[in-house]
């Protein structure tokens, strides 16, 4: 089956952390850049970070950078960002995906990261 799925989000206190998790099946994961995105209510999806296929280059939207990390692990086909010093502002649902539209893989259901006191 071709998919992502998502998981570790959860409700988090301003300068808390969470560490996501994406499983990825069905494709040849190590062949693909991945990414996470985010969307919050009213907002468009924005990328967050992306990864290249090998892991060894990593890139951050400047709201996010020096915070979150993302790493990936190919033997497990799997891609984590771990949130540190979070923010009400990173609040949204949150989604891994190929970079770009890498990969075979759609959307999946994203999972919902709350940031409140």
């Amino acid at each position: 089956q071709v998919q992502l799925v998502e998981s570790g989000g959860g409700l988090v206190q301003p300068g808390g952390s969470l560490r996501l998790s994406c499983a990825a099946s069905g494709g040849i994961f190590s062949m693909y850049p991945m990414a996470w995105y985010r969307q919050a209510p009213g907002n468009q999806r924005e990328l967050v970070a992306s990864i290249s296929n090998s892991g060894g280059s990593t890139n951050y939207a400047s709201s996010v950078k020096g915070r979150f990390t993302i790493s990936r692990d190919n033997r497990k086909n799997m891609v984590y960002l771990q949130m540190n010093g979070v923010k009400p502002e990173d609040t949204a649902v949150y989604y891994c995906k190929g970079q770009g539209g890498a990969g075979p893989w759609g959307w999946g259901q994203g999972t919902q990261v709350t940031v409140s006191s």
